[in-house]
């Protein structure tokens, strides 16, 4: 029997091309991406989670922005059900616009927002200054899904735009490598590092 997420979409015919990316983005087939938390505790654990239930974990809290925090963090914690909901629909839009299987978009768009360098500060005697260091793939990982969700809730709160709608442009643009909040966020990490160096 054939394990497809949602009852739709195959995970085997995803093709990872970042060779640097292919240990840490988990594409093992499953039905329901939702693990109850069971390698929260291991080292590395969340390189088992499937790429598609990090998504969904990153949609609940997508990070501190301002005053767009009580809008991105309050409402939707622990509503796992609605945060998969909300990739379901994001998915089916995708499917709908580029007529591609949306998990290898989704590959893609992490694949392309998911920087190569950033910057450390380093103090030597009471003197900070920043130098450039290699982003490990872990964090290239968690950096690209922090960025896509942040993009895909600023193009939704105060606006018209539906999440699911702001999730599908974020993902399709971040995986045509188009200017988006991701991508842009990338460029400009990554310009950084390379003026620090």
């Amino acid at each position: 029997m054939d394990i497809k997420l949602f009852g739709k979409w195959d995970t085997r015919e995803v093709v990872i091309r970042d060779a640097g990316l292919k240990r840490y983005i988990n594409l093992r087939p499953v039905f329901l991406p939702r693990s109850f938390g069971r390698v929260q505790y291991k080292r590395f654990g969340k390189s088992e989670l499937n790429i598609v239930e990090r998504l969904v974990n990153k949609i609940g809290v997508s990070g501190h922005r301002g005053k767009e925090h009580k809008f991105t963090s309050g409402r939707n914690v622990g509503k796992s059900m609605k945060a998969m909901n909300i990739v379901k629909r994001a998915f089916e839009i995708i499917e709908e616009r580029t007529k591609r299987n949306p998990i290898q978009v989704l590959v893609e768009a992490i694949e392309n927002s998911a920087p190569r360098e950033e910057i450390t500060v380093i103090e030597h005697g009471g003197i900070r200054h920043p130098k450039a260091v290699d982003t490990s793939p872990q964090r290239r990982v968690d950096l690209a899904l922090r960025w896509i969700t942040q993009g895909a809730n600023q193009r939704s709160i105060k606006n018209k735009k539906r999440i699911e709608e702001a999730l599908a442009e974020e993902i399709i643009a971040a995986s045509r490598n188009e200017k988006c909040f991701s991508v842009s966020k990338k460029i400009e990490m990554e310009r950084q590092a390379a003026a620090s160096r």
